[in-house]
């Protein structure tokens, strides 16, 4: 089993990061593989809506010159997905929002190529806006018939600065439950 992680934050190494670490943790402890794909400083852009992927129908984006095709058949193989964001004016990066509007056209417009992967949300916050974010992110896994992982509260981790999240120990302990309930999922789906 396999899981993604995808940090849709322009910080390498800044709070959503360690967020996705922190799951990664609890997954890497029950033998299921793990892989950080970091967004930010990469060129990734949004979906131009040409309806090509509907009309090829090859599992690609027609648009090849950005990361995105190599993103997305790693999202195609792997059992689990984690897409996580630092909260931008109450909504996800650019960054993530560009996979995610291309990643949901071409799995549709391929017969549902995410359908029955384990989805988790990730969301670093400073003070206000990370539900939307959360629930931007689980619009597409919703959309595309994945299961949802939760936690005892919203998969939210605050801080403002590189490493404040280290500090929110309500938001750590809710990564580590995320990152159980994950591994416990997949195991159930794949026994």
């Amino acid at each position: 089993m396999k899981v993604i992680g995808v940090n849709g934050s322009p910080r390498v190494e800044g709070n959503t990061q360690l967020l996705i670490e922190k799951i990664f943790g609890e997954l890497e402890a029950e033998g299921i593989e793990t892989e950080l794909i970091q967004l930010g400083g990469k060129n990734i852009r949004g979906c131009t809506a040409c309806g090509n992927c509907f009309r090829n129908k090859d599992k690609t984006c027609i648009v090849k010159n950005d990361i995105f095709n190599e993103v997305f058949s790693k999202l195609c193989e792997s059992d689990g997905i984690i897409f996580g964001s630092p909260t931008y004016f109450t909504d996800v990066s650019t960054e993530i929002k560009a996979l995610i509007d291309r990643t949901g056209y071409v799995a549709v417009a391929n017969g549902g190529l995410l359908r029955h992967k384990v989805g988790v949300a990730a969301i670093a916050v400073r003070r206000g806006g990370g539900i939307h974010a959360f629930d931007t992110i689980n619009h597409l896994f919703q959309m595309s018939q994945m299961y949802l992982v939760g936690s005892t509260y919203w998969n939210l981790g605050f801080g403002s600065n590189k490493g404040d999240v280290m500090d929110d120990s309500e938001g750590l302990a809710n990564m580590v439950d995320i990152g159980k309930s994950m591994a416990y999922l997949l195991k159930k789906l794949n026994s």
